[in-house]
């Protein structure tokens, strides 16, 4: 079931113009804005974590002392559930929001740690540095395609990841994160490698495979790692890559339909992702083989 955010309702009443967004399940949202000469005041009953990625350096943030700014590509914000801020938008920005319900805040902290926090205080930031918030945003969140089904693990995988820095770093409970040794038991692991094998037409989620092996998200991804010597995402894609190659080579099926069977609803984004992986699209491959 989607979730309604405030923030994006509130910003489509302005100037702000929506790009692209999606729902990963379990409370998660992204969405890629941009916006210029408006005026906004945002106070919502979820978190928000959001990454500017052109300009803002004109962007405004009101405070007890007057207008101040600070904004710029890889600032990074906090505005935590039911804080109030209003910010003044001078030139043309674009920006990323990860929207996140605070129910599942805590729920990540509970499966985290294994005891529950009666509440997480999100620490509001603005116009603020880190290297790691920034890694995760650039390396997974924006450089792929949020439509492609084939995506949606690597993106909810990272979402887990930048709230789980965000408990870690920037809220009232400074828990240290818990060492996970050993992998998967293989009952547990063949069971899921058959799940994904069976499912890779579909846009399969971190949260979901961590149901099947009845473990959270953040020690089901390192188990999984210890077992397979891959992270949940990056194995995935090899077995969606293992099977596109497989059809390709067979010559029976049109190529889009292969596309659709291995999780991938745009040919050019199945077409690169081959070449990335065997050096060769789709077509030059079955040409070659005929």
């Amino acid at each position: 079931m989607n979730t309604r955010y405030h923030a994006v309702e509130n910003l489509q009443q302005h100037k702000a113009r929506l790009n692209g967004s999606v729902q990963l399940g379990s409370g998660i949202q992204l969405a890629a804005w941009s916006n210029g000469n408006d005026r906004v005041t945002q106070r919502c009953d979820h978190h928000t974590l959001s990454l500017y990625v052109t300009a803002g350096y004109e962007t405004y943030q009101k405070t007890a002392s007057g207008w101040r700014n600070g904004g710029g590509p890889d600032r990074f914000c906090i505005m935590p559930e039911d804080s109030e801020s209003t910010w003044d938008v001078r030139d043309e920005f674009s920006f990323v929001h990860l929207y996140c319900t605070d129910e599942h805040l805590k729920e990540i902290a509970a499966q985290i740690w294994e005891r529950s926090p009666a509440a997480i205080n999100l620490d509001e930031k603005t116009f603020a540095d880190d290297a790691r918030i920034v890694q995760l945003y650039r390396h997974f969140l924006l450089s792929c395609d949020w439509q492609q089904r084939a995506n949606h693990l690597t993106l909810s995988t990272a979402s887990t990841l930048l709230l789980t820095h965000l408990v870690q770093h920037y809220s009232s409970v400074q828990w240290k994160l818990p060492t996970v040794r050993g992998g998967l038991a293989p009952a547990v692991l063949r069971n899921l490698e058959a799940y994904i094998e069976q499912n890779l037409s579909e846009a399969l989620t971190l949260s979901e495979l961590a149901r099947l092996a009845d473990l959270s998200e953040y020690h089901f991804a390192r188990m999984f790692k210890q077992s397979t010597g891959l992270a949940p995402h990056q194995y995935v894609m090899q077995r969606r890559m293992t099977k596109a190659e497989m059809l390709v080579r067979q010559g029976h099926l049109p190529l889009t339909d292969i596309a659709m069977a291995c999780g991938f609803s745009s040919p050019s984004h199945f077409s690169n992702r081959f070449k990335s992986a065997f050096g060769a699209t789709p077509s030059q491959l079955r040409a070659l083989k005929a």
